[in-house]
């Protein structure tokens, strides 16, 4: 039997062959590998004839929204939801427990897959899914049964938020995480709305510049978590976190990005009103650090090979500029010299994209 027979080639994605073959064809014409190690190399590899695992993620995704369906579709159904009504028609704090019954029981069930399963990464996070929409409900129904009148409903996103962290360190799971980190969002900004009398500002910020810091901070945390991260298993509270920096990572710098997005088009207004008497140019200097905020990611990215950086700077980067196109020569501009300056635009970061990307196919 021979070599190939036993080992058959790794099928790769298109895009992952195409890398890898090129990478062994310049070895060959650079003379690091001598032909024969490079037949044998191109051999090892194959393309694989379909995506299964984009195919899972995609199909989990789908069973999630129709699941989210399915439920609407029977509270819209007026005889499910007399009966439904009737099954439930029990004290706030009874229907609290039945869902935490539910909830345990799906994550438990999500911990056994994921054991017999690891390698099914898409199920077994749909799972937990499930149990985070249980969670969610059970702390619902615990609001009815507390709520004294006093419109203070920030607590249960407080509640939500330590739930769900916790739940994501112990088991690990990524997911459950990022549901704590935007239960911790809501509750940081209905909090401060109702320590403010629900009014527009809190300690002089509106809330699109409440969101501003409170992204940069899990984007510092996130950031610095990764490269304090060590490559063993997590085993402590502190690796488990650290494990998490990626995520955190990522919620921090959609917070921060896109509430500097809106930052620099309404400034720090809370009354539209007030906004709408402001010419642009007064909420430049917004741009202008949405702009550098921007171009800082990009560069840190660069400098240290992070992916996410270079892509959150490089997007919002874009978005900033044809934010400001669109306030300051929409109504200056004949509409058909607009979209042809557009067009143009557009054609250009194109052509300058495909050129960078082919000097990275070109050899140095």
């Amino acid at each position: 039997m021979s070599e190939q027979e036993t080992h058959p080639p790794l099928a790769l994605g298109k895009k992952q062959y195409g890398i890898i073959a090129q990478a062994i064809e310049r070895w060959r014409e650079g003379g690091t590998i001598d032909g024969q190690l490079a037949e044998r190399l191109s051999n090892s590899i194959a393309v694989a004839s379909f995506d299964w695992q984009r195919t899972a993620r995609y199909a989990f995704i789908v069973s999630i929204f129709c699941l989210v369906i399915a439920v609407g579709a029977v509270l819209a159904d007026e005889v499910l939801l007399a009966l439904l009504k009737r099954i439930f028609n029990s004290p706030a704090i009874v229907k609290c427990g039945f869902f935490s019954l539910v909830a345990t029981g799906v994550f438990r069930y999500g911990l056994y897959l994921r054991k017999r399963y690891p390698h099914r990464a898409y199920g077994n996070e749909s799972v937990f899914f499930l149990g985070v929409l249980a969670l969610a409900v059970a702390v619902f129904f615990l609001g009815v049964a507390i709520d004294t009148g006093s419109g203070h409903y920030s607590l249960l996103f407080l509640i939500a938020s330590a739930l769900y962290a916790l739940l994501g360190l112990w088991f690990p799971s990524k997911l459950v995480w990022v549901f704590g980190l935007v239960s911790l969002g809501a509750w940081m900004g209905t909090e401060t709305g109702y320590v403010s009398g629900y009014g527009m500002y809190f300690l002089g910020m509106n809330y699109p510049l409440r969101f501003v810091l409170f992204g940069a901070a899990l984007a510092v945390a996130g950031i610095a978590g990764q490269h304090s991260r060590s490559t063993a298993p997590p085993s402590t509270l502190r690796e488990r976190l650290l494990l998490m920096s990626p995520q955190t990572k990522v919620i921090g710098l959609l917070n921060l990005f896109v509430a500097l997005w809106i930052m620099s088009i309404f400034g720090n207004y809370g009354d539209m009103s007030h906004w709408q008497k402001v010419k642009q140019y007064e909420l430049f200097h917004w741009s202008v650090i949405f702009g550098g905020v921007a171009i800082a990611a990009v560069w840190y990215g660069l400098k240290h090979d992070d992916g996410v950086l270079r892509g959150f700077g490089l997007t919002f980067l874009f978005i900033n500029l044809y934010t400001r196109f669109f306030e300051y020569f929409w109504d200056s501009i004949h509409k058909a010299a607009f979209f042809a300056v557009l067009a143009v635009s557009f054609w250009y970061l194109g052509s300058k994209a495909e050129a960078i990307w082919h000097l990275g196919q070109r050899g140095r």
